[in-house]
């Protein structure tokens, strides 16, 4: 079955910079897009990036462009979100999840997904 496992978050200093991994599993590659969200208590959930398994195709948030790249090696079957230049209002959970392509499309914002558990990430000074 598809499993997907975050790690990576932690404090750091606004201004700094951090690596969140996903470290998947179950799945095959190619008919995968996997995507990074971020979860603020009492607020909304937040697309954050998508990176597709298919053609390597990234997509982000507009917040966060410039600042936040997503990237995959696949020979370790993890897909990587480094974010520089961390705002106190990056603060959140982030969550990793899984999307099966549909045909041609591979996207995030497919129906259904399967999700990580979520990582930390506090920036304060």
């Amino acid at each position: 079955q598809v499993h997907v496992v975050e790690s990576g978050g932690g404090l750091v200093q606004p201004g700094g910079s951090l690596r969140l991994s996903c470290l998947a599993s179950g799945l095959t590659w190619d008919s995968y897009a996997i995507g990074w969200f971020r979860q603020t208590p009492g607020k909304g959930r937040d697309e954050v990036s998508c990176i597709s398994g298919r053609n390597g195709n990234t997509n982000y948030g507009d917040f966060v462009k410039g600042r936040f790249t997503i990237s995959s090696e696949k020979a370790k079957n993890t897909v990587y979100l480094d974010m520089s230049n961390l705002k106190p209002e990056d603060t959140a959970v982030y969550y990793c999840a899984a999307y099966h392509c549909a045909g041609f499309v591979c996207s995030c914002r497919l129906a259904g997904g399967t999700w990580g558990q979520g990582t930390q990430v506090t920036v304060s000074s």
